[in-house]
């Protein structure tokens, strides 16, 4: 008997570290919630998200204010996570008492009515086809609040949750969204099991994707390379569940430990940029996929997904052209599908954006008339709850660690990380108007003399970039990859990062051209005028109303520009970065380019015709037209045909 105990007790210690083993860990590691806040303009930008829609849902919006995860009749199923998920950082990351206090009450209410068997919220009697995509999306915004707060509560409340799942998926299986996205559930398993290395967490997983979809192999023989025919709404291509499914293989290759698995986002990513790709760095789905038309629209959930799964990308992979596409998403299909004080915004934005009216026309794929105008939940009230997580995730996620004791910044954008290397307190500080200024300023500090790399990721068009370290010029950093300063910090150490932007044109949708310079696109400048609509409908008494906006001036331009001339054919001017700086008003750089109009592109059913092929000929005569950045208009064209 003892000899079987002790053989009993190797084999549990062996199987624990066999289980420990199987966790691969990522490139890089996000500092926890609250270790990061923003400074300088994008400070800005998430109070400016605070004082709008954000942070007010819960004061008059039904699905929030009385959410059935709250105790109300509303709503009760995947709105109130998915806000919360999105204002818990936003609170964290300015440090806002206020917002602080507003979320505590509501993580207190989930966790207070969880149900005895590990169920979080509303359920019903009979819940065995209940679809628990809910209760991942509820999980992975509890894990953000823990570490934000170090709540002991939540770590137990989640393992509850995850044994229930356990049970319940062996009796009803995984069913439509669920079933689309099991991955999203891998993010709190992976959590907990990091901190307990418990081995039924990883069973649990493996069962999770036994009953999901697999993404991977459904691209390997992918049939998506058209627009969705109109009315065919699917799970397969629907625009958020491809968003969100970027990450899956990632995910999983920390458990498979399988080359392919870390392979397998770039045969996605390929497809996908070369089927519906936008010049923004998205795909379109108008709410599936929609081909390349620039007139075909790309849903916010997707946008804020997108820049979710690339951040979870950089962190896991450690590839710096994760980066590139995480900041050109955010600087430009972001700011473009709000309006600019965050009060209203789009349920699909358009590259080639010329009218936003309600028209029971238009060419979308699946959505309805709705979809593009500005407002309080147009067409559908999912992305009402889930466009808080797009600019708050992305600043907690400017600086990780990485796995050789360093420290990475891996999205350029300013604010300041507090964190501790090997017990030394250090400061990791960017100054910067970074995107639309080409200089930043790092200042490293540090409360005892240390040695640790620190890693500063180069963008893929930063052919030119150059690096002063304490005043002493340095190698040039080779464009897309993280440059490596492996050095003794001591006090107080400035580094000078210069990323020259030189223009870019990219040819487009039927030889159509677009313009880009750094990682910001640019767009023709329309003149606005907004229309206040159902004003007589609850909850849009401003300043959370609904509004069409109609152009004011022409729009139908082609371009007199060509590759080989692009740095005489553009003049770039700039004024200074306001405090509103996503706004026609408030573009801090701008760009001239002559053009003529093509009187034959017309509108059609509310969106701008199909681009005509280029060269075009027209008799109009040449003007001087004022391009600025994508992310800063509301009406636009971005991709032009060109004069012959």
């Amino acid at each position: 008997m003892k000899k079987f105990l002790i053989f009993v007790l190797i084999l549990g210690i062996s199987g624990s570290v066999i289980a420990q083993s199987l966790l691969k860990r990522p490139a890089m590691q996000p500092l926890p919630l609250g270790s990061i806040k923003a400074e300088g303009w994008l400070k800005n930008q998430l109070r400016i998200q605070a004082d709008g829609l954000s942070g007010h849902l819960n004061e008059f919006w039904p699905d929030i204010k009385n959410s059935g995860w709250f105790g109300g009749d509303a709503e009760g199923w995947e709105r109130a996570p998915y806000w919360l998920d999105g204002v818990i950082p936003l609170a964290y990351t300015l440090d806002d008492p206020d917002l602080k206090k507003k979320v505590k009450g509501y993580v207190d209410i989930i966790l207070d009515r969880q149900h005895d068997d590990g169920w979080f919220g509303p359920r019903g009697e009979d819940f065995r086809d209940f679809d628990i995509w809910s209760l991942f999306l509820v999980m992975k915004m509890l894990t953000q609040y823990q570490e934000a707060t170090g709540d002991e509560r939540v770590a137990t409340a989640i393992e509850k949750c995850l044994r229930r799942i356990d049970a319940h998926i062996g009796r009803s299986g995984l069913r439509n969204w669920a079933m689309y996205r099991w991955f999203e559930a891998l993010i709190p398993i992976y959590w907990l099991y990091d901190k307990t290395k418990e081995p039924w967490l990883l069973s649990l997983a493996s069962k999770l994707r036994a009953q999901g979809f697999d993404w991977g192999t459904f691209f390997e023989h992918w049939p998506l390379t058209e627009a969705t025919p109109k009315n065919q709404w699917n799970f397969m291509g629907h625009v958020v569940n491809n968003a969100m499914a970027l990450k899956t293989n990632a995910l999983w290759w920390r458990q498979s430990g399988q080359e392919r698995d870390r392979t397998t986002i770039y045969t996605m990513l390929e497809q996908l940029d070369e089927h519906h790709g936008m010049v923004t760095g998205v795909f379109s789905g108008d709410e599936c996929l929609a081909g390349k038309d620039p007139s075909q629209g790309t849903e916010l959930c997707a946008v804020v997904e997108y820049m979710y799964s690339l951040e979870l990308l950089l962190s896991i992979l450690g590839d710096p052209a994760f980066g590139d596409r995480l900041e050109k998403i955010t600087f430009n299909a972001l700011p473009a599908t709000f309006s600019p004080d965050m009060w209203s915004h789009q349920y699909d934005q358009q590259v080639n954006q010329v009218e936003c009216n309600i028209r029971e026309d238009r060419t979308w794929t699946t959505n309805g008339a709705e979809s593009n105008i500005f407002g309080l939940e147009p067409n559908y009230g999912c992305c009402t709850s889930n466009l808080s997580q797009g600019w708050p995730k992305f600043a907690t996620h400017l600086w990780m660690k990485t796995n050789d004791g360093g420290l990475a910044a891996v999205a350029l954008a300013p604010g300041v990380a507090n964190t501790g290397i090997d017990g030394v307190q250090v400061t990791a500080r960017l100054q910067t108007d970074y995107p639309f200024r080409d200089k930043l300023h790092f200042i490293i500090t540090v409360d005892q003399s240390i040695r640790f790399p620190l890693y500063l990721r180069i963008p893929g068009w930063a052919n030119s970039a150059s690096l002063v370290i304490a005043g002493e010029t340095v190698s040039q950093p080779k464009a897309g990859t993280f440059h490596k300063i492996e050095r003794e910090w001591n006090g107080k150490t400035e580094v000078l990062l210069t990323l020259p932007m030189e223009p870019r044109v990219s040819r487009r949708y039927n030889h159509a051209v677009a313009i880009e310079r750094g990682p910001l696109v640019y767009a023709l400048k329309i003149g606005e005028e907004w229309k206040a609509v159902h004003e007589d409908l609850d909850y849009r008494e401003a300043p959370h109303g609904d509004w069409e906006v109609y152009p004011t001036t022409s729009w139908n331009y082609a371009l007199d520009i060509s590759e080989e001339t692009v740095n005489q054919d553009l003049v770039f001017s700039e004024k200074p970065v306001g405090n509103v700086p996503f706004s026609p008003e408030g573009a801090p750089v701008m760009v001239q380019v002559k053009g003529a109009r093509v009187p034959e592109w017309q509108m059609i059913h509310g969106s701008a015709g199909e681009i005509p092929k280029s060269p075009v000929v027209t008799t109009e005569i040449l003007e001087t037209l004022t391009l600025i950045p994508y992310g800063c208009t509301n009406l636009r064209v971005t991709e032009f045909p060109t004069l012959k």
